[in-house]
């Protein structure tokens, strides 16, 4: 059978195709018409289609508003004939040829001879049809509706097609099955282990779509023409179905479906949080074009819904010079800044139009993205989506996409003009497709004569392959990798509405905006069908990923190092366990082969790792130690609850000094090397700074200052910029960033809603990560003070140990120890290390070992070694 040229994309968007019939069409009452075409006959809601068997010939289009009568005739040779009398009509695909349609615009009758079907039930519908098309848009949409609604209730699901047709039907419904411009209607079943769907009309390739669930990848929830009723699926490629995007009568139809399959036990769904991927795109293990597609997913837009399509940023500013130099700022858009407000005249002009407005307010009269302003880039790519648009028609030659440096220019002065990118700017596999007339379309003429044809390209690219490959190389230039975050807070964060959204000069129609229009609430039919044009002609503002200022990326000559250490990850082995302690062991550190180890018996033990015994115990206090750290070669600075920091030779075996700390228990100590400072934290809620340390009887003496916290200290860190600061961890789930320089509070913020337990700088000196007694682990950025990664563990300790590179050791409550690998935001493994909480994790660069402390009173050493 001849492939049929027929499409929906040959209609009206939203039109919808009912059936078709097999016929004969001339323009006389009479087979022996000089004009005499066999074919069939499309009957659609706002016309009728004719595609010819012959190829040769053009589909004819008839639309029911430009009928003038349509009735039954009598014919000598057939009885099954009736007469279609238009005042115009169209012509394409004449040759099947893709070229704007004709129009006739004259008074035509066409005679259709049916071969089966009957004419008086054909008549009988399209006269239903014909009635409608006389009436307004609402009237005439509800009227189809209602016709179609007849339609869908005398339909079942017909069960013949599936894999079994034994299998239970678990849930039937009606929905759509949505690609751009276009819905198809149908029935979706699911049984316990596939998804169907059949479509109502025989225009789909294949009778039933199937997809199983054990194929199924990922699955989203859809805003569609602002209302949650879509759902996007995908699953694997050797599925016959890889993608299907599904939108239901109403949101608990689409929610029931979602839950359906996420609670099925033969679905596994990958599943990557944004909180996740964040933080790998800001390691550099994630691309900014991965990420951005990544963003655009999260927040409802789909390459099948071009009132959503994807949007990408405007990159380069210069189209003009001969090459083009990433290194130089001057080459680069400022992201900061929304298109419409990167030439400040213009921005003058658009703020006192707001400023003269009523509320709502908007600043830009049309969107950065909108079906038009896709297909303005994708016309040549997609030139059947544009006709569908249009009404057959393309642009005219002078509105076109013919040169990125006019358009880039005319997005910068003219007034109605703010729009962004599509991803297929920087999609390198695509070679820059939609830059060339590959299907040869005569798109006319401009002004001075010259042909449309491909896009004129910047002089600095030497052809459509090579500046897509150019742009990416920008995307993921130093200079976008520093500054794309904030175009990010623009289209998908806090300035994307209200009052940030003021200030950064961002604000577009309130009807844009995911939340400002309940249609389900609006019930005149004209007030309706005047938001859904405005939507599907204006654009949509994406749904708002974050409410709070994204976190910048790392530099990517900070982040190429680690980058190489991705994958790494370490074997580790139990070389030694030392068991010394009469309690639980609270620290452990190792200096050169001596490991010395406190805990809740008081004493402090040193144990020589090459001949595997004991070389010192001291009882330092009736009461436990809490902490313990190394301030030169011999002498280690112990912290207790009785107030007292000790200071022990382990050299000589004798306290050097002691003294009260603090007015309650010390909890936690740190050291400054190159500073020579000792810094601690205690239950009293003082955090103190000691100099003198060393200096018999002057550490007292050497309080160089204190910082005050209303919880206890339960831990503490430094970090090394310009200068050095000091976090610290309280037991109201409160982190302080005090600076040592002028000894004042940088910033405090609600890391945990309980006690924060341990804390570790990862990746860089703005990255923390912090546990809490509710078993969450936060990673949060210290440039934007909030979290941008949080997980819930089975169980967590006391401790982390970031070893300086990629790889994050978490000590379990039950004694598991994990190793996370930072960068891709993974756990790379897990081993039962010790009988009972792990409380300290120490690792020593030197002998490549890992020490962990634990209730179970052992200290055990571990060997290190990369995994193949």
């Amino acid at each position: 059978m001849d492939k049929s040229r027929f499409s929906m994309l040959l209609l009206e968007p939203g039109e919808i195709y009912f059936e078709d019939y097999s016929c004969i069409i001339t323009q006389q009452n009479s087979l022996k018409s000089d004009y005499f075409r066999e074919g069939r006959l499309k009957l659609c809601s706002k016309s009728l289609l004719f595609e010819p068997r012959d190829w040769t010939y053009p589909l004819i289009k008839l639309q029911f508003r430009d009928c003038v009568e349509l009735c039954l005739v009598d014919s000598t040779e057939r009885n099954n004939v009736i007469v279609v009398k238009v005042k115009q009509y169209a012509e394409m695909l004449e040759e099947n040829i893709l070229a704007p349609y004709k129009f006739f615009y004259e008074k035509k009758d066409f005679y259709i001879f049916f071969d089966f079907a009957s004419a008086e039930e054909c008549l009988g519908q399209m006269q239903q049809l014909l009635r409608a098309s006389t009436l307004h848009a609402p009237e005439h949409n509800s009227m189809v509706a209602t016709i179609l609604h007849s339609r869908y209730m005398r339909m079942k699901f017909d069960p013949v097609m599936m894999d079994d047709f034994t299998e239970e039907i678990v849930c039937e419904l009606q929905a759509e099955k949505i690609s751009p411009l276009v819905r198809h209607q149908g029935k979706l079943a699911l049984t316990p282990t596939t998804i169907y769907f059949q479509p109502f009309s025989n225009i789909e390739s294949i009778p039933i779509l199937k997809i199983k669930f054990k194929n199924l990848k990922r699955i989203y929830k859809r805003r569609f023409l602002l209302r949650q009723v879509g759902l996007e699926i995908y699953s694997t490629e050797e599925s016959s179905v890889p993608h299907i995007y599904l939108t239901f009568e109403n949101e608990y139809e689409r929610n029931r479906i979602y839950q359906i399959l996420e609670e099925s036990p033969h679905v596994s769904l990958e599943k990557v949080h944004v909180e996740e991927m964040t933080l790998q795109w800001q390691n550099g293990v994630v691309s900014n074009y991965d990420y951005l597609t990544y963003l655009n997913c999260m927040a409802d837009r789909s390459k099948n819904d071009l009132t959503q399509y994807p949007v990408f940023p405007w990159i380069i500013a210069d189209y003009t010079s001969e090459t083009i130099d990433f290194t130089k700022p001057e080459t680069f858009r400022d992201l900061s800044k929304p298109m419409g407000a990167l030439n400040p005249d213009r921005l003058e002009k658009l703020k006192e139009r707001f400023h003269e407005m009523t509320d709502p307010k908007f600043l830009y009269g049309s969107h950065y993205s909108a079906p038009g302003l896709v297909l303005f880039y994708l016309v040549r790519k997609y030139p059947q989506y544009m006709l569908c648009l249009q009404n057959g028609r393309f642009d005219h030659p002078d509105r076109m996409f013919n040169s990125m440096k006019d358009v880039f220019n005319n997005c910068l002065k003219n007034m109605s003009d703010f729009k962004e990118l599509v991803p297929e700017f920087y999609d390198v596999e695509a070679k820059g497709d939609f830059l060339v007339n590959k299907f040869e379309i005569d798109f006319g003429s401009r002004h001075d004569g010259t042909k449309v044809n491909d896009v004129a390209l910047p002089p600095w690219a030497k052809s459509p392959e090579d500046f897509v490959c150019k742009l990416r190389d920008a995307l993921e230039s130093n200079y976008v990798s520093k500054h794309i975050h904030l175009w990010i807070d623009l289209i998908f964060g806090y300035k994307q509405r209200g009052e940030e959204a003021i200030k950064a000069e961002n604000v577009f129609h309130h009807v844009c905006y995911e939340g400002s229009v309940d249609l389900e609430c609006i019930y005149d039919m004209n007030d309706r069908h005047a938001l859904e044009v405005q939507i599907m002609e204006f654009g949509q503002v994406p749904k708002q990923l974050f409410t709070k200022p994204h976190v910048r990326r790392i530099s990517p000559q900070i982040a190429k190092p680690m980058c190489c250490e991705m994958n790494r990850s370490y074997r580790i082995e139990c070389i030694d366990v030392i068991r010394l302690h009469k309690e639980s062991v609270t620290c452990v550190v190792r200096q050169s082969e001596r490991i010395i180890s406190v805990g809740r018996d008081g004493t402090l033990k040193v144990y020589d790792a090459e001949k595997r015994k004991q070389i010192r115990s001291v009882a330092l206090s009736p009461t436990p130690l809490s902490c313990c750290v190394m301030v030169d070669n011999n002498v280690v600075a112990v912290g207790a609850w009785d107030n007292e920091i000790y200071l022990y030779d382990v050299e000589y075996g004798r306290v050097v000094e002691s003294f009260r700390a603090h007015d309650d228990s010390v909890s936690c100590l740190t050291w400054l090397h190159k500073e020579r400072l000792l810094i601690s934290g205690g239950c009293d809620g003082v955090v103190r700074v000691w100099g003198n340390i060393g200096k018999t009887g002057q550490a007292l003496r050497g309080l160089k200052m204190e910082f005050d916290h209303d919880g206890k200290i339960t831990c503490l860190t430094h970090r090394r910029r310009h200068e050095v600061d000091v976090i610290t961890g309280t037991s109201d789930g409160e982190l302080f960033i005090w600076s040592l320089n002028n000894k004042g509070l940088i910033a405090k913020f609600s890391a945990h809603p309980s006690e924060i337990t341990c804390v570790c700088f990862v990746l860089s000196a703005d990255r923390i990560v912090t546990a809490n007694t509710e078993r969450d682990i936060t990673v949060t950025d210290l440039s934007v003070l909030h979290s941008v990664y949080q997980k819930k563990l089975p169980d967590i300790g006391r401790s982390l140990y970031w070893d300086g590179n990629s790889l994050l050791w978490i000590g379990g409550g039950s004694g598991v120890l994990r190793q996370w690998n930072m960068l891709t935001v993974a756990q790379n493994a897990e081993l039962n290390a010790h009988d009972g909480s792990i409380n300290d994790i120490y690792f020593d660069e030197a002998s490549n070992t890992l020490l962990t402390a634990s209730e179970d009173r052992t200290v055990k050493v571990w060997k290190l070694t990369q995994a193949s």
